[in-house]
């Protein structure tokens, strides 16, 4: 039995935090030496098809590359080696693309065993995400912050994530504390004479302020109203980065309000609240 299920979720939440950091950083090791080992297989963004390697096709390339040491194999080695379901049409062509490809270089068979260790780090890092993923969802369940994942796009580890700092809520009087504890917040300049408003003031940590942009993306996708705002704040001529900043001013108050209530999220009543002429009238 855990005594303190929040204390023990921040724990987990900031160890999940880094691992995420430490997968991006093997992710971009793996695409640099499988372009080391066959080069232009593994071509960035605009240069055709990304190979994404956390998916059945990219395993598949990643494993064929450390078993032949970068020479390019058969649609029939692709499709054995994948993990999951590989189509014959997706093995075809990454096979031909392979074969357009510089050969490899003198040292391949080294270049190929460091690259079967990189692949091995990286798929340790995936399980111990799911892992620590799973830990996640049985502590919140045991918090406040279970009603969260009510809100559409927000699942378990985005209201974790949330939840995990911000828990107990009655910390904060009101949803504007809270907002501005995160750092998200415009940083204000008062003297005598002047008083203007700058940027966002960014006084808090940085995972307090990604747990509420977090939510606020979510929302801006799944949920009805936050997307119609979204469209609106972009019509406006706002950046998507500002568009999501003040979506989250919107999302904070939400969440804040779930957090008191313990009350599941109705769209129908959110619309209503914020839209007082959507209101049903008395007959």
């Amino acid at each position: 039995m855990v005594e303190d299920p929040v204390e023990a979720m921040r724990a987990a939440v900031r160890y999940r935090r880094g691992l995420v950091a430490e997968r991006k950083v093997a992710q971009q090791r793996l695409h640099d030496q499988l372009n080391a080992l066959c080069p232009g297989l593994s071509a960035p963004a605009g240069h055709g098809r990304v190979l994404e390697l956390a998916d059945s096709s990219g395993q598949a390339v990643l494993a064929c590359a450390v078993a032949f040491a970068g020479r390019a194999p058969t649609a029939r080695s692709l499709q054995a080696r994948a993990p999951g379901w590989l189509f014959a049409s997706n093995a075809r062509y990454w096979t031909e693309r392979w074969k357009r490809c510089l050969p490899p270089p003198a040292d391949a068979q080294v270049r190929a065993e460091r690259l079967g260790r990189s692949v091995a780090r990286w798929q340790a890092i995936h399980a111990d995400i799911a892992a620590v993923e799973v830990n996640i969802e049985t502590l919140l369940a045991g918090t406040a912050g279970q009603v969260l994942t009510s809100l559409p796009g927000v699942a378990v580890i985005r209201a974790a994530g949330f939840a995990a700092f911000w828990l107990p809520i009655e910390r904060f009087p009101t949803a504007e504390h809270l907002y501005s504890a995160t750092g998200l917040a415009p940083a204000r300049y008062q003297s005598a004479t002047i008083n203007r408003t700058g940027r966002i003031s960014r006084t808090g940590l940085a995972e307090h302020r990604d747990a509420l942009m977090g939510i606020a993306w979510g929302l801006s996708q799944r949920c009805g109203p936050f997307i119609d705002r979204d469209r609106e704040l972009r019509a406006r001529g706002m950046a998507p980065i500002q568009a999501r900043v003040a979506l989250a001013r919107h999302a904070c108050r939400l969440s804040y309000r779930l957090l008191g209530t313990q009350q599941p999220f109705d769209e129908q009543r959110y619309r209503q609240g914020r839209h007082p002429s959507q209101r049903c009238r008395p007959r």
